[in-house]
């Protein structure tokens, strides 16, 4: 890397602390044209996740979106990682990420606690096999999803 303006620099994530925001927002994170907040939240010394093209790729558009507060819906075929890159960037970023496996016995009752409980903490959730759920039952969790933002 020659430049800060190079794409191979810009892609990392990067880390900065600001002495003038140091009580308010000390450390933020950049990827491209995408700053976040550090969380802090301690998960412990775990194994990282090796970095691919295809991490990379999957982390840039989750910051991007992150930036523009949306979120994101990784879809790929089953065993290529997709969970395990969310946890991973969450890691990364100091927020802590609920995997929650869905099933055909959902209900929105159950989803409504735990939407309720990740906005009180702040938390990620990555909701697999998202796609078991009953058609009826997605049309309210999507009510509620629009309530929280």
């Amino acid at each position: 890397v020659d430049n800060i303006t190079d794409f191979t620099w810009q892609q990392q994530l990067r880390y900065y602390m600001d002495p003038k925001d140091s009580e308010t927002d000390p450390i933020k994170v950049r990827q491209i044209n995408a700053t976040l907040l550090y969380g802090f939240e301690y998960m412990g010394a775990t194994s990282r996740l090796v970095i691919t093209p295809l991490t990379d790729r999957c982390w840039i558009t989750i910051t991007g979106a992150l930036h523009i507060h949306l979120g994101t819906s990784p879809a790929g075929p089953a065993g290529t990682g997709k969970t395990e890159s969310v946890k991973d960037l969450s890691k990364a970023l100091g927020i802590q990420c609920v995997v929650y496996n869905c099933s055909d016995q959902i209900d929105y009752k159950m989803m409504e606690r735990l939407f309720c409980g990740l906005a009180q903490q702040g938390a990620w959730s990555c909701l697999d096999e998202f796609n078991r759920i009953d058609i009826e039952v997605l049309s309210v969790i999507a009510q509620q999803l629009l309530l929280i933002r």
